[in-house]
């Protein structure tokens, strides 16, 4: 089976050894994005709720630059610092994943790249 590596100027550049997203066949592996502003590859300012949305928003053009969206999601999995900010989290998923949702971990994490406060990551089924 071949593999295609997915990448898109409008989620931030890989900042380690790895890519954005992998397709193998008719699965796509998106890696886990953190609240980075594509444009200026810093972490959003403000409140929890911009992160989490940056961090979707991030996932959601990597989904579109393999070809597919986050409806098409089959598996995300959650990394917090602060597991009081799951309902938000809930919340704030709900407005990018259509029902019926994805599998999903939610795993409290001591710390993410950059000092960001949540991270996600994905796979999606394309068939």
């Amino acid at each position: 089976m071949s593999r295609t590596i997915i990448q898109t100027d409008r989620a931030p550049a890989a900042i380690g050894t790895y890519s954005q997203a992998v397709r193998a066949g008719d699965t796509v592996y998106l890696s886990g994005q953190i609240p980075l502003d594509p444009a200026t590859k810093e972490l959003v300012s403000g409140d929890i709720e911009a992160e989490i949305r940056r961090v979707f928003e991030n996932l959601k053009a990597v989904a579109e630059a393999a070809g597919g969206s986050l409806a098409q999601a089959v598996k995300v999995n959650i990394y917090l610092v602060d597991l009081a900010h799951f309902a938000k989290v809930n919340e704030i998923m709900a407005q990018y994943f259509p029902q019926p949702y994805p599998a999903r971990a939610a795993v409290g994490v001591a710390q993410l790249p950059k000092g960001a406060r949540v991270e996600a990551e994905c796979i999606l089924h394309l068939g």
